[in-house]
């Protein structure tokens, strides 16, 4: 199946190379790949320009944003710049994180995957970072059926039906809800261990503290179903203010009338979709 790929990357001169290095000796060649230098102000879009000189399905593109590293918008903003120059006739759509290093087989994986269940819309690997030993040890902060943003992969179709993804924090919580209210199936591949080389959210803006509840509220989770998700992620995360920051998010978006991210049909699924798996990690 063809892949293209986009990477968003500001500021990633750091790691680009290795991310870079790891598509290049893919099993699966992708079909093609964009590099958005997202305003960065070091040598990201030269690593870039350098690979897709050597390289035919590499291109490198700049794009000018603002220089603050907010989750959620700023990313999604970068990508779609970069979707704006794929061609159409891809299969699968992969946004992709610059400090990402892939297991070689990653792409072959994720295309048998999708060629053989029409049905399913999000693929990813999991997560792993080095600890102070330097020893790879997984870390996958959310459920395990979920797909980490920093390496998910679409189908076209599913992509297509949930109108691509939601330009502010949570849009990768928002697209599997979303495949999932439009017919499509998610999976996760727990054998495609991914080298994360960034330690989650350790060049988020301090601002950004509120965003995940003001996530919540957008994706119309309701009060209740908000404070079972802050506390659950305050707890895995091991930050007991996390909660208060979630919170505060949600009553502030709600406060200011904040557009939400899904309509009212979409929220009603939303909502009976989280009952129901609550229900269900409950009743085991």
């Amino acid at each position: 199946m063809n892949i293209s790929i986009v990477i968003p990357a500001h500021n990633e001169a750091a790691f680009l190379k290795g991310c870079l290095e790891s598509l290049c000796i893919q099993t699966l060649a992708p079909q093609q790949l964009i590099v958005v230098s997202d305003n960065s102000s070091d040598n990201t879009y030269k690593i870039a320009q350098e690979f897709a000189e050597k390289h035919p399905f590499i291109t490198a593109v700049n794009h000018s944003s603002s220089n603050i590293h907010m989750p959620g918008s700023k990313v999604v903003q970068a990508f779609n710049f970069g979707l704006k120059q794929l061609d159409k006739d891809y299969d699968i759509l992969l946004k992709l994180d610059a400090d990402i290093l892939l297991p070689k087989n990653y792409l072959e994986t994720i295309s048998d995957r999708f060629s053989h269940n029409p049905s399913l819309g999000i693929c990813g690997g999991f997560a792993y970072e080095q600890d102070h030993k330097g020893q790879w040890l997984l870390n996958h902060p959310m459920d395990k059926t979920h797909i980490r943003g920093a390496f998910k992969a679409y189908s076209k179709a599913c992509f297509t039906a949930m109108g691509g993804l939601r330009i502010a924090m949570g849009w990768d919580t928002v697209d599997e809800l979303l495949a999932q209210y439009h017919g499509f199936e998610l999976k996760t591949e727990e054998h495609l261990a991914v080298k994360h080389l960034r330690p989650i959210g350790a060049a988020y803006n301090k601002k950004a503290k509120l965003l995940q509840g003001k996530a919540m509220y957008g994706m119309r989770y309701g009060l209740l179903i908000t404070l079972i998700a802050a506390f659950k992620m305050a707890v895995k995360q091991k930050r007991f203010m996390a909660f208060f920051h979630h919170m505060g998010g949600f009553f502030e978006a709600k406060k200011e009338n904040a557009p939400f991210m899904v309509n009212h049909e979409e929220g009603v699924f939303i909502r009976r979709l989280r009952w129901k798996n609550m229900r269900s990690k409950i009743l085991g």
